[in-house]
């Protein structure tokens, strides 16, 4: 495992450096280049807020391919029915926000800090960041956010405050850019994600994907 200075914006190379855990280096800083150098690399920051910055580049790596989404009947029915409507990039910073704030099952905290919202924030006012807001009844109920490199959408975070907010959010992101994106990158295993057609695929094969402009 690497130490990166916050003086010099610099990753190991995930193609030639496999530590078994995925936990590529720590440290450094959470500045907007930092961030947005370790998504073009494959690399994503997952650590506690207070304790010291972990970066992740994890083998094999879990992902979604647009053709492979699976749509349930009961969601399709919730689809039709437009229990949800939807915005795109309209309320990013909101949206993070929730994902930091709004309780995950079978999770005690979350990983999103200020810092952290800082850099997103300034990612998304240079068109490298987007969210997926999901409304009901004028509310803001669920959404997601994410970074795209090349053909590839990395999810970062979701949060529902109702009921399939979060899932209809996606297949709803999903769908409308399956000719857009080659792979919506979900980073870490979910049973959530899986039951939509989500799976693991080999770190390189990721990587090779996400390197293709």
């Amino acid at each position: 495992m690497v130490q990166l200075s916050e003086n010099e914006i610099f990753f190991p190379d995930p193609t030639s450096y496999h530590p078994l855990t995925g936990l590529m280096a720590y440290g450094g800083d959470l500045s907007p280049e930092r961030v947005w150098l370790a998504y073009q690399l494959g690399i994503f920051p997952w650590y506690n807020p207070g304790e010291e910055i972990l970066w992740w580049c994890p083998d094999p790596r879990f992902v979604l391919y647009p053709e492979e989404l699976k749509i349930s009947k009961s969601m399709r029915k919730i689809l039709r029915d437009e229990v949800f409507t939807f915005t795109e990039n309209q309320y990013f910073e909101e949206v993070m926000r929730s994902c930091m704030q709004v309780p995950r099952k079978d999770q005690d905290g979350t990983w999103i800090s200020e810092e952290l919202i800082s850099s997103f924030v300034q990612l998304h006012q240079e068109g490298k960041a987007r969210s997926v807001e999901v409304w009901k009844n004028k509310a803001l109920v669920g959404g997601f956010y994410g970074v795209v490199v090349n053909n590839v959408f990395c999810g970062e975070s979701m949060f529902s405050k109702v009921s399939n907010a979060s899932k209809a959010g996606f297949i709803h992101f999903v769908e409308k850019y399956k000719n857009d994106f080659e792979l919506i990158d979900c980073q870490i295993h979910s049973e959530h994600l899986e039951s939509l057609g989500a799976g693991m695929i080999p770190k390189l094969a990721y990587l090779e994907i996400l390197y293709t402009k």
